[in-house]
């Protein structure tokens, strides 16, 4: 099975006397309390799913993952995974001493060895990492709600984030590689998705499944912005397709506990590299991964893969064109394998979508699976 990236997987969790000794110390700590995002990051941190991070980035790799995309000692890596300073917050956290991670309900979550403090232009990350300084864009907004000071060093997870939905869905890496191991799989592709799975998206799936061993449908559970189909209904979306469309012995589906950057470009690497510590070896990369709005191009998600060697990313990408429903083939297809006119082509975009639902008109068939639209209409239904 693929190596995690770096060659190991990372474990954060503090166990047996370590864990004894740091929750005794704990309270008595200097205390943080972090947002959505950051809860989601050190979660992710523990449990391996961002291999090689040991925890929150110190400067030397934050202003190379801007400049560079890489951390500071070369290793590919798109996204800054960083730990802001607080509002009023600041002088208690004084570097080579401890602070204690709490939850917004003051539920300590962990210890981190405070490495370094250091002050960063918010604005020249945004640019870097997003592209733009536009208020519009979800991550330029959430930039403007943090201070401009962070906090880099090695966490130790003592107490897991309270979780109330998703438990049975719910894998970390380690168990991912168990699951596909014990499903006799060796290659596997795994699709990142915010949003249900339309008939495009489930031609991707197809395409991919005919190369590989097994799908993982990886759907994102964490902080999106409005207007995002909740996750709890997008479940229901998925479990559908699972029993009524899907070969159960050659797919699999799991929820991955990130809060969404909407990044575009910078964030499908990331998506790329994050999956490959869950054991997957493969990541389809379709249109305006991980975008929003006009921001980026539609397939700069799919360049962006070009500015690194094949075998330090090690997972392969999987690039996809812009899939629709071809009334004259009678099928899907893409540009790739359609010859016909944009006449013939039934293609509706998730804005449009959620605009018929919202007006209780089902979305064809070409474009969705019935049992998918109608829970999709139930749920507008009630909004």
């Amino acid at each position: 099975m693929i190596k995690a990236h770096g060659g190991k997987l990372i474990n954060r969790i503090a166990e047996g006397k370590e864990r004894e000794q740091l929750e005794s110390l704990a309270p008595s700590l200097p205390k943080l309390t972090l947002n959505d995002r950051e809860t989601a990051d050190l979660e992710m941190i523990a449990i391996g799913a961002m291999s090689p991070l040991e925890g929150f980035m110190g400067r030397e790799d934050y202003l190379s993952v801007l400049d560079l995309k890489r951390l500071a000692k070369g290793l590919p890596w798109t996204i800054p995974v960083v730990l802001a300073v607080k509002e009023g917050d600041g002088d208690e956290f004084v570097e080579g001493n401890q602070i204690a991670l709490v939850e917004s309900d003051g539920e300590i979550l962990a210890v981190m060895d405070l490495e370094e403090k250091y002050g960063v232009d918010k604005q020249q990350e945004a640019s870097k990492v997003l592209l733009t300084n536009d208020d519009a864009h979800p991550g330029v907004r959430y930039l403007d709600t943090i201070i401009g000071t962070y906090l880099g060093g090695t966490i130790s997870l003592l107490k897991r984030p309270q979780h109330n939905r998703f438990e049975n869905f719910r894998l970390d890496p380690k168990e991912t590689r168990v699951l596909f191991k014990a499903k006799g799989w060796e290659t596997i592709v795994a699709f990142q998705t915010r949003n249900p799975i339309h008939r495009a998206h489930e031609y991707l799936q197809k395409c991919a499944l005919e190369i590989v061993d097994g799908l993982l449908v990886h759907p994102l559970v964490g902080e999106t912005q409005k207007g995002d189909i909740p996750a709890e209904i997008r479940m229901e979306c998925y479990k559908i397709l699972f029993e009524n469309y899907y070969p159960s012995t050659r797919t699999a589906l799991s929820i991955f506990p990130a809060a969404m950057r909407y990044a575009g470009p910078r964030e499908a690497v990331f998506h790329a590299l994050v999956r490959k510590n869950y054991g997957c070896s493969h990541f389809i990369v379709g249109r305006d991964h991980a975008g929003v709005g006009s921001y980026y191009g539609t397939y700069d998600a799919h360049y962006i893969f070009a500015e690194f060697d094949r075998y330090e990313i090690d997972i392969t990408p999987m690039f996809f064109d812009h899939s629709f429903f071809c009334k004259k083939c009678g099928n899907m297809a893409s540009s790739k394998t359609c010859s016909h006119g944009s006449e013939d082509h039934v293609f509706l975009s998730g804005t449009k979508v959620r605009a018929m639902l919202a007006e209780g008109k089902m979305p064809p068939p070409e474009f969705t699976r019935p049992e998918v639209a109608e829970l999709l209409m139930s749920f507008y239904k009630d909004q």
